[in-house]
């Protein structure tokens, strides 16, 4: 077995500490959410003839900001706000309560949330219409393990959207600091060809995978990385250096970045891919490391007895 990539525990470390301060830093996820949204418009064309979702999975779900959203698109759907940081869902708690104490409405409904890892969903086999879950998935090191998981909640039909981080993201911060230390600094991230093997893979169909790139400005590398752990996107790889970076270190890769700048200050290129899938029809095989698993129930195996 290979040494895992992340240090799950330093992930929810990260995220539990920048709970209570992550909206006032977001500004990118929620240009990312709202593109996702965007794409859930294609749920309630009337051409469709679809049903409502009956049960939504906000993966990741953070501060609960998307999950508010989703109710409010779907008022009469289970919203479950699944997130591996338990104050991150406090956050959220507070945020679903009704803004008037005096006239709540008694049959409003509001989302549900669940402490869990999205590697180990706590949820029956088909009992999902729709997997939502924004810049999330590039803190799972085997993408394909977490979509077969995926698949296997969702309903037969039923829809997978999501955004990640792509390889180009951060690519000045990664050479800066390869230039003053040989410790890793900055996650790997999966690209949009092995977003869409790893769809396939997992039995999905009908894939559609997006890129945008955005970049963000700073005054300096301290301000970058002020940001990234107000939003708990610190360095949590399984190979990180156990000591702290050290001031010659940093220095050294403040140095090398401010070959970036021009007029606006140093900036961050963000890569953010975004996948659009549905989970096959009722009675496919599931699938495991590119091959169909196929169950047959004991009672349709032919015993031939002898006489």
């Amino acid at each position: 077995m290979s040494a895992p990539l992340f240090d799950a525990r330093q992930v929810r470390r990260a995220f539990s500490r920048s709970a209570s301060g992550y909206d006032a830093v977001a500004q990118l996820q929620r240009l990312a959410e709202a593109r996702l949204m965007e794409s859930l418009d294609y749920l309630d064309d009337p051409a469709l003839a679809r049903q409502p979702p009956q049960r939504v999975l906000d993966l990741g779900c953070g501060t609960g900001h998307a999950s508010a959203l989703l109710q409010q698109r779907w008022p009469k759907a289970e919203i479950l706000s699944l997130d591996l940081a338990l104050p991150m869902l406090r956050q959220a708690r507070a945020a679903a309560k009704p803004a008037s104490r005096w006239l709540p409405n008694p049959f409003a409904r509001a989302p549900v949330q669940v402490c869990a890892d999205a590697r180990q969903l706590p949820l029956a086999d088909g009992s999902v219409d729709v997997v939502f879950s924004n810049l999330c998935l590039q803190w799972v090191e085997d993408l394909e393990s977490v979509l077969n998981g995926f698949r296997r909640v969702l309903k037969p039909q039923g829809l997978l959207l999501f955004s990640t981080f792509g390889p180009e993201t951060l690519w000045e911060l990664r050479g800066a600091f390869a230039q003053a230390d040989a410790a890793p600094h900055v996650s790997p991230f999966v690209d949009t060809a092995g977003i869409g093997d790893a769809l396939i893979n997992a039995g999905f169909f009908q894939p559609v995978v997006d890129r945008d790139e955005e970049t963000t400005v700073y005054p300096d590398l301290p301000a970058l990385m002020h940001e990234l752990r107000a939003l708990g996107a610190t360095n949590a790889l399984a190979g990180r250096r156990a000591t702290l970076t050290g001031r010659g270190r940093f220095a050294a890769a403040a140095a090398a970045y401010e070959a970036h700048r021009f007029d606006a200050g140093l900036p961050a290129t963000w890569e953010i891919i975004s996948a659009m899938a549905w989970a096959p029809e009722p009675g496919a095989p599931i699938r495991e490391g590119g091959a169909d698993l196929v169950a047959v129930p004991v009672a349709r195996i032919p015993i031939r007895r002898r006489g």
